[in-house]
């Protein structure tokens, strides 16, 4: 039995001219965050050191990838006291620049994210911001904290609660989804780039973890009391430099309708379960607008020609950092045929009538390696579940996304 599959984020109600015109927004699963970035308070040394002591804040754990929970559903939080041995009292006791002096690649520190503040409920007051705050910690054993995180790892686990698989966690209720795709994305963001892409020496996180800088000396190695051995020059010290911060791969992924709007395109990845199909999807490559990718990803791993293309959601997809941009596209009437023979990704490629994908929806959906629903007919069509951006793509296409009103 495959666990329940969450319900989607509900946005508030919105009498705008757009939502009139176009209808609701499209709220996928991993978006509808509670929580407030803030993200020019990342800086702000104060408002950190107001936030981490504050009673309220609360601290979503993360081990390898995998976020401490107190079920397949729920998240589980810690308070302060349970992570001051590995982070110290005052992680932002000290400013970037002095901490950026005193930078000694041969210590390991642990990633401290801020998440956001929830403006719901009751927290710290900072200016005219007032919420509970949240941060994410990576205890993942490793390096000089390695015995500390272990310390961390068995008191937090020691009232029922337990590190869920992180892998491709898809059962969170829709709020906690969000909150762990962010931390999720940007922890693993930092443990991919311990060294510079500039210049290939170690950085050191700042921004309360949303940035990545490599210092131009390092205090590894130097007696107690020494001068900092200066480091080569980097080009990420000189102007902008979109290296040093996290990075989000545009994906797109699309539902492609028949030039008479009568049968949808599905494709069958070669890894994929038996029978499971889905909208196809490919990255977006530089110098590239949205539609053409739709086209040239549609084309290459079908052999499929489409024409007019709308986009028409988007989904955070924390696996590890992209950003599946939904659209739906229509066949030219005479680029129907499908050939896999130029990029050979698909295992198989059909064009199925609406009413077998409506059929497949009400009977066959479920989560990716969950064994098929009791209501599946031997030999049909599986679809991704509601979590799933591709599963409201075709609900888009099957509810009338074609119709004469357009949606966008």
């Amino acid at each position: 039995m495959g666990s329940a599959i969450p319900d989607l984020p509900v946005l508030p109600e919105d009498d705008s001219m757009l939502s009139r015109k176009f209808g609701r927004e499209v709220a996928n699963y991993f978006s509808g965050s509670p929580l407030n970035r803030l993200s020019f308070l990342r800086t702000d040394y104060g408002f950190l050191r107001a936030a981490f002591a504050h009673p309220s804040v609360s601290f979503l754990l993360m081990n390898k990838l995998s976020p401490l929970a107190k079920d397949a559903a729920n998240l589980s939080y810690v308070n302060r006291d349970v992570v001051v041995p590995l982070t110290g009292e005052e992680p932002f006791k000290k400013s970037e620049q002095d901490q950026v002096k005193e930078f000694n690649s041969s210590i390991t520190h642990p990633s401290i994210l801020f998440l956001g503040i929830d403006l719901q409920k009751p927290g710290v007051e900072y200016r005219q911001y007032q919420g509970r705050p949240y941060f994410a910690l990576d205890v993942t054993p490793k390096g000089t904290f390695a015995d500390k995180a272990k310390s961390i790892i068995d008191i937090a686990t020691a009232n029922g609660s337990s590190f869920i698989d992180g892998r491709r966690l898809m059962t969170l209720n829709a709020s906690e989804a969000a909150v762990y795709a962010q931390a999720r994305s940007l922890i693993d963001w930092n443990g991919r780039n311990p060294f510079c892409g500039g210049c290939g020496q170690p950085t050191m996180s700042i921004n309360a973890g949303w940035k990545r800088v490599c210092p131009p000396a390092d205090l590894a190695g130097v007696p107690e009391g020494g001068a900092p051995k200066e480091r080569a020059d980097c080009p990420t010290r000189h102007g902008v430099s979109n290296l040093c911060f996290p990075r989000t791969d545009p994906t797109v992924i699309m539902a492609i309708v028949s030039a008479d709007g009568k049968k949808i395109l599905l494709g069958r990845n070669k890894n994929f379960p038996p029978n499971w199909y889905s909208a196809l999807a490919g990255f977006l490559e530089p110098g590239e607008s949205v539609e053409e990718a739709v086209r040239r990803e549609t084309w290459e791993e079908s052999g499929v020609t489409v024409g007019r293309v709308v986009i028409h959601s988007s989904q955070p997809w924390p696996y590890p950092a992209n950003l599946m941009i939904g659209a739906i596209g229509q066949a030219t009437p005479d680029g129907e045929t499908i050939n896999l023979g130029h990029d050979e990704e698909l295992g198989d490629a059909q064009w199925y009538p609406f009413e077998e994908v409506r059929e497949a929806i009400a009977q066959a959906v479920g989560g990716f390696g969950d064994p098929p629903p009791a209501s599946y007919k031997e030999g049909g069509i599986r679809l991704p579940p509601q979590t799933a951006i591709a599963n409201q793509l075709i609900h888009a296409v099957l509810k009338g996304y074609l119709d004469a009103v357009p949606k966008i």
